[in-house]
């Protein structure tokens, strides 16, 4: 008599829907006044000890008791301003990504960059170091509002950057920030327009969010900066779906927009799809799987706190927690509404242990806010104006 072996039930989460590695660069030339990012002036410092203290910290990942290293399927330098990186340090960490995990075959490495360490010279390098996507600050292709946002590059150095990328890069992503106090449809009609001719073929279009914790905030609590409406904020956002359909870069997230599948960033849908990322770098987070678990790390904030960790614990973790099912899912809802392809609501379910609200689905979908394909739950693009809320209200 033979017996029939169970088949392995399908992951919910892990890296079977995407491995990356984030690396932090905290240092910038100067620190934006809208900006929340773990970030530290970069005048006067030694980058070696940060270097050394994020090659040690790789390695170390591959020693966490019970994981399993799985080769990377994304890579991707954030900050701060990771284009002040010496391109050196870029092919240090992926070669020690290489030798510790492997990189997939297309592993997508991204780099952000701002405009004005863009040249002719840093490209070349950069694509020699291993990188194969650039993301570029721009912000704004309006020079009153470059000030405003305390840029340190002009529109016309915008400009120039993304043509140079453009000529090295396969995937180039350009980073706006809209509905700033003061303006106008008009206004952001013709900036976007204008930022779509410039070719790249990937945009991350965010509304500008006024954090406590900012110079902007300290404004805003003065009465010296009026943020704008939710009503015309809402005006705008639909404004961006216009022009972006219309020219071939339709919303496939929340924020960013692509020309193409090929070229969506592969390391934000790592996060979106519930998959597991390495996090280097002071300050920032990971999700790992391990032995069926999902543990939320976070590295030590300060740069010289975050060296002293890898030194005397072999990894830059300062906390670290192992989620329950029930928060892992309610993660993955809030995360999973927020591409296009949206979330598969019967994984949820099996997580938290319980049914998602089909009233409250059944609401959000004849509100026009929320579609469903058997399993699937995605949002309208109207839906996505209220992602945050949504996730909230259908959370297990």
């Amino acid at each position: 008599m033979t017996t029939r072996s169970k088949s392995a039930a399908p992951a919910l989460f892990g890296p079977s829907f995407g491995m990356g590695l984030y690396v932090h660069w905290p240092y910038c030339a100067r620190i934006c006044p809208y900006c929340d990012f773990n970030v530290f002036a970069a005048k006067g410092r030694d980058p070696d000890p940060l270097i050394e203290a994020m090659l040690a910290d790789i390695s170390g990942h591959s020693r966490l008791p019970g994981y399993r290293p799985m080769p990377l399927t994304s890579v991707f330098f954030g900050g701060g301003t990771p284009s002040l990186m010496p391109p050196e340090a870029i092919w240090s960490i992926l070669g020690v990504c290489h030798q510790t995990f492997g990189l997939a075959d297309g592993c997508e490495v991204s780099l952000e960059a701002n405009p004005n360490d863009i040249t002719t010279e840093t490209v070349s390098a950069w694509r020699d170091m291993g990188v194969n996507r650039l993301s570029i600050g721009v912000q704004s292709l309006d020079d009153a509002a470059l000030t405003f946002l305390g840029r340190d590059h002009d529109a016309h150095g915008a400009r120039r950057a993304v043509s140079l990328a453009l000529e090295r890069f396969p995937s180039v992503s350009i980073d706006l920030i809209y509905a700033r106090p003061g303006q106008s449809t008009s206004d952001w009609e013709t900036e976007l327009g204008s930022a779509v001719k410039l070719g790249a073929p990937h945009l991350a279009l965010y509304e500008l969010t006024i954090e406590q914790k900012t110079a902007f905030g300290a404004r805003a609590r003065r009465g010296d900066l009026v943020p704008m409406s939710d009503d015309e904020q809402a005006d705008l956002y639909d404004l961006t779906q216009t022009v972006c359909d219309a020219a071939g870069l339709p919303a496939y997230e929340v924020s960013n927009h692509a020309a193409g599948t090929e070229h969506r960033a592969r390391h934000n849908l790592t996060y979106w799809r519930g998959g597991d990322w390495i996090g280097i770098g002071p300050g920032a987070h990971g999700r790992l799987s391990v032995k069926g678990q999902r543990i939320a790390t976070e590295a030590a904030r300060k740069p010289d706190a975050y060296i002293n960790r890898v030194q005397h614990k072999g990894r830059g973790w300062q906390e670290k927690a192992v989620l329950t099912p029930r928060d892992t899912a309610r993660e993955l809802v809030a995360m999973g509404l927020r591409p296009s392809e949206g979330l598969d609501r019967r994984a949820i379910e099996a997580l938290a242990g319980r049914q998602m609200d089909m009233e409250k689905i059944a609401a959000f979908e004849a509100a026009g806010y929320l579609t469903q394909a058997g399993d699937r739950l995605a949002l309208t693009a109207q839906g996505r104006l209220l992602a945050d809320r949504i996730a909230v209200e259908l959370s297990p």
